[in-house]
């Protein structure tokens, strides 16, 4: 760790460039403009490319940086910071929170010895709920659990989001992360696609409002020292995908708009945007047939859209923020005997060097993903990018880096870290935030038994709903909890995680239940991290509920009614397949649903 220098007139300082003189870079009092501009005039070439690629980088579970690459990260930590120069990290799984702290303090002292000390801005995927994907979220661990995304809408309260979004920037700031990959903003307006767990639902309005709530309690009235910057994605809406599959994956490649409700989509944008977001990502899919504001798309993934990052987002939407592409567009990604293909939609005839070129060419500030700097510093040397168009995206993201006062002291407080994530009430109001925004769809709460028979519900949980007993001939009533169904695959890598396909449940389920509704009352509960098909459960539940990222004691306060359930559905839940399959990707709502959005039993 650096010693702290002190000016002939009392300044203490950082001497990242370990020249014994205070560069205005160095200055704490100076602007951000005059920091960044200085900056950007000392760097070489290699530095400045560095700054351009964000990649995942893995931590030892006791907190120790790992030499080589691990499961996921490609390089070993050393050799992406000080021989590649990067400083941009998406981490994925965290050990207890004094390791975590710890990692982060080490890998900061490792960027102190590269030649100008930029520090590292550490990022994260959400991870404060239950869903675990490697691909686009992680489960609490130490942080303190919440619902799913999809469970803070359900309660439509954009205070809770605020003061969520606050929890999570404060345990985020504990251990060091200081950029959010998130809040998504896409609509959930296709029942089958993957990733709705993490969205607002459905409803234009509500996800504008929600949104911009989070991004207050994530980043403040400005970005600061105590700030977490947020990335808004996926522009200009990514919900729209054909027949329901991920753009993550080939078959998934294109987002379309048979409805013509591209504007819906589009409009948790802009007010995201006026609430200072950091930065924008845009998504893998290539849209067909689309025109946003008179302004008509190529047929090309959106990160390679220049009609859409240039034309729209910069130029009609006016932001000037960082703007990050999706993870792998430029290269395949190889993990173990599984490979998941550059996400190159309508440019797979391109070599990645092409592919990366028409990135930075469409309006791209920095790479997701991708550690490849030779390829960048190939095209600078062919003449094919400019260094004056690299300056342009390094000053975005080093004005971020100023703005958290990284430059200053990026270090943690390993003791601290544990302290803030262990906070009992930020646990408490993730736990309630679980139970309220449990959704009623049939019946009523609260339940009552003598005698209770369950099934994926934890034993001593169920204990406080009654005496728990091995048969449902036996008990007064049956709580089964279930998840919304989906079609395993696991031909690609990160396939296996992402939950797709049918939302039928399987035929014989319904036969099973109504031989326990036989025997007692039946208490059914669904997560719905997707729309699932509910029509045949009405016919054999007593009661019918939903949740969205709920666990067994919070599940159990609900129907006990400690907690009082007060969720309201995020989105439509359809009657059947055939509904679905019926239904434009990109409208609003479904014709003719079982349950309508805004939905709750009285």
């Amino acid at each position: 760790m650096l010693t702290q220098r002190i000016t002939p007139d009392g300044l203490a300082y950082r001497d990242l460039n370990g020249n014994s003189r205070l560069d205005p870079y160095e200055d704490p009092r100076l602007d951000v403009d005059e920091r960044v501009s200085d900056l950007i005039g000392r760097l070489s070439l290699p530095e400045k490319i560095g700054l351009m690629f964000h990649t995942v980088i893995e931590a030892g579970a006791d907190g120790s940086v790992l030499a080589g690459p691990g499961a996921i990260s490609k390089s070993g930590t050393a050799e992406v910071v000080t021989s590649k120069l990067l400083n941009h990290f998406n981490v994925h799984h965290l050990g207890e929170p004094r390791a975590a702290a710890r990692w982060y303090n080490a890998v900061q002292a490792l960027a102190e010895t590269t030649p100008h000390g930029i520090p590292v801005t550490i990022s994260s995927d959400p991870r404060h709920s239950f869903a675990e994907n490697a691909g686009a979220s992680f489960s609490a661990g130490s942080f303190s659990q919440w619902p799913e995304m999809l469970g803070l809408a359900a309660l439509r309260d954009p205070g809770l989001v605020r003061r969520f979004a606050d929890t999570a920037r404060r345990e985020y700031l504990a251990v060091g992360i200081r950029a959010a990959l998130h809040p998504t903003l896409d609509l959930a307006t296709e029942p089958r696609w993957a990733r709705q767990a993490q969205t607002f639902g459905q409803d234009p309005a509500l996800v504008a409002e929600l949104g911009t709530a989070y991004i207050e309690g994530m980043q403040g009235p400005c970005l600061g020292r105590d700030s977490v910057a947020c990335t808004a994605k996926h522009f200009p809406g990514g919900g729209a995908v054909k027949d329901g599959e991920d753009s993550h994956f080939p078959y998934g490649a294109e987002a379309v708009y048979p409805s013509g409700s591209q504007e819906a989509h589009l409009s948790p944008f802009p007010a995201a945007i006026a609430a200072g977001v950091s930065a924008v990502m845009p998504y893998y899919s290539k849209p067909i047939g689309l025109t946003l504001r008179g302004i008509e798309a190529d047929e090309v993934g959106f990160g390679y859209n220049r009609a859409i990052i240039t034309d729209l987002l910069r130029g009609e939407l006016g932001f000037g923020g960082v703007v990050l592409s999706d993870w792998e567009l430029v290269n395949d990604n190889h993990v173990g005997d599984q490979v998941l293909p550059a996400r190159a939609w309508g440019v797979e005839d391109l070599d990645p060097a092409g592919r990366m070129q028409l990135l930075l060419e469409a309006g791209c500030d920095q790479l997701g993903g991708e550690e490849c700097v030779e390829i960048l510093a190939g095209l600078v040397a062919d003449g094919r990018v400019s260094e004056a168009r690299i300056d342009e995206s390094v000053g975005r993201l080093l004005r971020v880096k100023f703005e958290l006062g990284l430059f200053d002291d990026p270090y943690v407080d390993e003791e601290k870290a544990a302290e803030v994530l262990g906070e009992r009430a930020s646990h408490a109001e993730g736990l309630r935030a679980q139970s309220a925004s449990v959704t009623v769809l049939k019946g009523s709460l609260p339940v009552t038994a003598g005698r209770v028979y369950v099934e994926g519900l934890d034993r001593a949980a169920a204990s406080r709903l009654g005496e728990v007993v091995d048969r449902p001939e036996d008990a007064d009533v049956a709580v089964i909890r279930l998840q919304a169904p989906f079609e395993p695959r696991d031909d690609l890598f990160l396939e296996s995680w992402f939950h797709q396909g049918s939302l039928d449940f399987p035929p014989g389920l319904a036969w099973r239940l109504a031989r326990i509704a036989r025997h007692c009352r039946l208490v059914l509960d669904v997560f719905l991290d997707r729309p699932a098909v509910v029509t045949g459960l009405l016919e054999v539940a007593d009661v019918l509920v939903a949740d969205y990222g709920t666990s067994d004691e919070a599940l159990v306060d609900a129907l006990t009614g400690e907690v009082e359930a007060v969720g309201r559905l995020p989105f439509d839940l359809p009657r059947s397949m055939d509904d679905v399959r019926a239904h434009p990707e990109d409208r609003v709502g479904i014709e003719d649903p079982l349950f309508p959005a805004g939905f709750r039993a009285s």
